[in-house]
C-alpha cells in the first residue's frame, strides 16, 4: 500500500486529488498537512484522514506527497519532500517565479526523486487526438495556432478575496493561473518558441493582478502562436485552433467557459487531402465532458508510483511553461518583444 500525504488544501484541486487517492486501489491517503490549520483540519475531517500539524512528520510518514499550496510556497514544500526522498506531485504552475522554479528543478535533480508536474491537458484524450492529427502531416505546414483558456469566476464578487489573485501568493493573474495550461499545451505540441509580444488588462474585475491577457509567440520556422487567458469568460466555445497549409483543426469544450454549453462536435478538422471542403467530426470527447478532469493528475501519479508509467510532465516541463508566461509578462511590461530562450 502506497501512503500519500497532501501538503496543503490552499488550492481547490486538492479536493479532487483526495477523492482520486481514496478511490485508487493500492493507495492510501494517510495525512493532510496545511500551514492554515483550520483549513487543513476541515479537509482532513471531511475526507476521514488525520491532520498532521508538523510538515516533517507528515512527509516522513508518507511514501509520496502531493503539493497543493499557494504557488509561492511550492518551492519550500518540494524542497522538503525532495530532501526526504519522497516522490512529488505538484500543482500548476510549478511556482510563482522562475527563481522558485529553478529551486524546484535543482532539488529534484539533486535528490533524484520522481516529480510529476500537474498539467491535466496532457491527460485529455482530445489533446492526444489533436497531437496525432498534427504529427500525421495532414494539415501541412502549421502557420498559426490559437489557444484560449479561462473561466468566469472573476465575475463573482468574492473572487478578489481569493489567494489566486494575490500577486505575492499567486505570482500573477489570468495569464499565469489559466494561461499556463495553454503554455504547456503549446510547448508539448510544438516545442519552445523564440520570442513573444504580449499585453495584459484589468478590464472589469478590479483585481491587483490582470483579469485577462494575450501573448503572441513566434517560432523559428515562422509559425505564430497566440495564447489568450481570462477570468471573465461568461461563455465561450472554440478553445484551440490550428491552421495549416492543407487543413485546420478546431477544438471545443476544453475549458470551464465552454464545458457546460458545448454538447457535441468537440473536435473538427478539415484537410484538402479529403478531396472535398467539409468538416470532419472526430469521435473523441474531452475530459472536461467525461468528468474528473483534475482527478487525472492524482490517478496518473498513483500509476507512476506503482511503476506503470513515467510522469507525463516533469519539473523541466513545469519550468518551460512558466518561462513562456514569465517572458510574456516581461513583454507586456516593457512594450517590447522578448526572447524566450
Amino acid at each position: 500500500m502506497t501512503r500519500i500525504a497532501i501538503l496543503s488544501f490552499a488550492h481547490y484541486h486538492a479536493n479532487f486529488w483526495a477523492e482520486a487517492f481514496l478511490a485508487e486501489p493500492g493507495v492510501q491517503l494517510t495525512a493532510v498537512w496545511d500551514d492554515a490549520e483550520a483549513r487543513g483540519r476541515e479537509a482532513a475531517e471531511r475526507f476521514g484522514v488525520p491532520f498532521v500539524s508538523s510538515l516533517h512528520v507528515a512527509i516522513d510518514a508518507a511514501d509520496a506527497v502531493a503539493v497543493c499550496s499557494e504557488n509561492s510556497r511550492h518551492a519550500d514544500l518540494v524542497e522538503a519532500a525532495a530532501r526526504a526522498g519522497k516522490p512529488i506531485l505538484c500543482e500548476k504552475p510549478i511556482a510563482a517565479t522562475l527563481e522558485q522554479a529553478d529551486r524546484i528543478v535543482d532539488a529534484v535533480a539533486a535528490s533524484g526523486v520522481m516529480f510529476m508536474q500537474s498539467f491535466p491537458k496532457r491527460l485529455d484524450p482530445v489533446s492526444h487526438e489533436l497531437k496525432d492529427v498534427i504529427e500525421s502531416g495532414r494539415l501541412g505546414g502549421i502557420h498559426l495556432v490559437r489557444i484560449r483558456h479561462g473561466h468566469f469566476y472573476g465575475l463573482a464578487d468574492d473572487f478578489r478575496d481569493r489567494w489566486y489573485v494575490d500577486p505575492e501568493l499567486g505570482g500573477g493573474g489570468a495569464l499565469l493561473d489559466e494561461g499556463v495550461h495553454a503554455a504547456d499545451l503549446l510547448g508539448w505540441l510544438f516545442g519552445m518558441p523564440e520570442s513573444v509580444v504580449a499585453t495584459t488588462a484589468n478590464a472589469l474585475a478590479g483585481l491587483r493582478v490582470e483579469d485577462g491577457g494575450s501573448a503572441l509567440y513566434t517560432y523559428a520556422d515562422g509559425m505564430t502562436a497566440e495564447i489568450t487567458a481570462s477570468f471573465l469568460f461568461a461563455a465561450a466555445d472554440t478553445s484551440i485552433e490550428v491552421y495549416g497549409t492543407h487543413g485546420t483543426v478546431l477544438v471545443s469544450g476544453v475549458d470551464l467557459a465552454s464545458r457546460d454549453i458545448t454538447e457535441g462536435r468537440f473536435m473538427r478538422s478539415y484537410s484538402d487531402a479529403q478531396g472535398e471542403r467539409y468538416w470532419v467530426t472526430h469521435d473523441v470527447i474531452p475530459r472536461f465532458k467525461l468528468g474528473q478532469f483534475h482527478h487525472q493528475n492524482a490517478i496518473v501519479f498513483a500509476q507512476c508510483l506503482k511503476g506503470h508509467r513515467e510522469p507525463p510532465a516533469t519539473a523541466e516541463d513545469g519550468r518551460n511553461a512558466l518561462l513562456l508566461i514569465s517572458r510574456a509578462y516581461d513583454a507586456a511590461r516593457s512594450g517590447m518583444r522578448q526572447a524566450v530562450r
